[in-house]
């Protein structure tokens, strides 16, 4: 419950102060961690009840730029996505996530979007002057989203989101809770917080993991890749590696 929360993140309080200290420190040893991390939340086509073999198709690209010096939001992007198979979205996934048929019409390709998103990072100097991980709310967003969206779009895997740190796992690890506290709206709960903005648009529910991204390094977590794609399949990474920055973005590939 929260006690169980409270009572770990105040065991972890020297943990907090270390990593401070780390993070603050102007040595070899800041190159460590990540100076950025990029929280990304997917929203895709949707009905209600869908087959196992449903076309899950990206709708809303959000990324939220979280500075783990200052622990804070430095800046964020968002583009719409409209979808190839099926253009039209179902009465369910509008109520769902908010974004209407109108919006989608007006939207580019999953190809353009996600030559917007290399773009923007680019800009940001994202690994090429600052070291950067991606960071999602459990598996799906790159294991089944993002992978079955490029298969879809006949576009290579981008190398920039071959690894990530699932936030899900860290929270239930650090915090020895079950996997299922480990859900949204319950993590905010247990850390003290409510959700705010509109719960399953992309970019506020990227926000509202961010802002527990932002208190677990104030805990003294250590936010660390912990899932990867190789192959095409999802396999775990090993929390003793080394903290390794994602890839320099680069322009979508198509596959041969």
């Amino acid at each position: 419950g929260v006690k169980d929360v409270l009572r770990k993140r105040l065991k972890n309080y020297y943990k907090k102060q270390k990593l401070t200290h780390i993070l603050s420190k102007d040595s070899s040893e800041t190159d460590a961690y990540y100076d950025y991390i990029c929280i990304i939340d997917f929203e895709a086509t949707c009905e209600d009840g869908n087959a196992t073999d449903y076309v899950h198709e990206i709708i809303e690209f959000p990324i939220v730029l979280l500075n783990t010096r200052t622990l804070e939001i430095e800046d964020t992007f968002q583009r719409y996505v409209k979808p190839e198979i099926k253009p039209q979205l179902s009465e369910f996934c509008i109520n769902l996530t908010g974004i209407t048929q109108d919006i989608i019409d007006q939207a580019d390709t999953f190809p353009v979007v996600l030559q917007s998103v290399v773009d923007w990072m680019r800009q940001k100097e994202l690994g090429t002057k600052y070291k950067y991980a991606i960071l999602t709310d459990g598996s799906w967003d790159m294991s089944k989203f993002l992978n079955m969206q490029c298969r879809v779009s006949r576009i290579k895997y981008p190398r920039f989101a071959k690894k990530w740190i699932n936030i899900r796992k860290c929270y239930g690890n650090f915090y020895k809770v079950p996997r299922n506290q480990t859900k949204l709206t319950v993590m905010l709960e247990k850390l003290g917080m409510s959700y705010i903005g509109r719960l399953h648009s992309g970019l506020d529910d990227s926000k509202n993991i961010a802002r527990i991204a932002i208190h677990m390094l104030q805990d003294g977590c250590e936010l660390r890749v912990n899932e990867r794609m190789h192959t095409g399949q999802l396999m775990t990474v090993s929390s003793s590696l080394p903290f390794e920055g994602a890839a320099i973005p680069q322009n979508p590939q198509l596959k041969n």
